[in-house]
């Protein structure tokens, strides 16, 4: 899937006065450049998990790995939607990003090529992964499935002066 450029929208009951709308483009500059990420998903009774991860953008879609049998992939099976987060934990700095969708699993070998690539590019070679027949990843620890989300809605908010909130609608 391209990147595509969403409907944009500033909230102003949650910013400072004057903040503007942060350009995609910009926002998506930092969702690719972040090194790490939290996931949220639904645990099988309705409770929440949240774990850090490693993920790559590429093609308009967040994309992490994860065991067959972890609870983010038990999760997952039963309920797809989940959460992706990044940015940094000060309260007056920086920008944080929220991206919001369904978390999808990919098998086809060429995409798991090129997203392998991916990894060991931004993470350096410890994250090396060969290419499984399954259409899985296999690494120094073993098996592990790859899912991609594309954002059907994103967040963005600037911290510290001026404080914004930007929403980001995907068709």
């Amino acid at each position: 899937m391209p990147d595509t450029q969403p409907q944009t929208e500033l909230d102003p009951r949650y910013g400072s006065t004057g903040a503007t709308a942060t350009p995609w483009p910009e926002a998506l500059a930092r969702l690719a450049a972040a090194e790490l990420y939290w996931l949220s998903s639904v645990r099988p009774d309705g409770r929440p998990h949240v774990t850090p991860l490693l993920a790559v953008w590429q093609d308009g879609t967040l994309y992490f790995t994860t065991g067959a049998q972890e609870r983010k992939a038990l999760n997952i099976a039963g309920n797809p939607q989940v959460v992706l987060t990044t940015g940094n934990n000060t309260w007056a700095e920086g920008y944080d990003l929220v991206v919001e969708g369904e978390a999808v699993r990919v098998t086809d070998r060429t995409r798991l090529r090129g997203l392998a690539e991916a990894w060991e590019e931004k993470y350096g070679a410890e994250w090396h992964f060969e290419v499984r027949e399954d259409g899985a990843f296999q690494g120094a620890g073993g098996p592990s499935l790859v899912f991609g989300v594309a954002p059907r809605t994103a967040f963005g908010f600037g911290k510290g002066e001026p404080f914004s909130q930007t929403r980001w609608r995907f068709e």
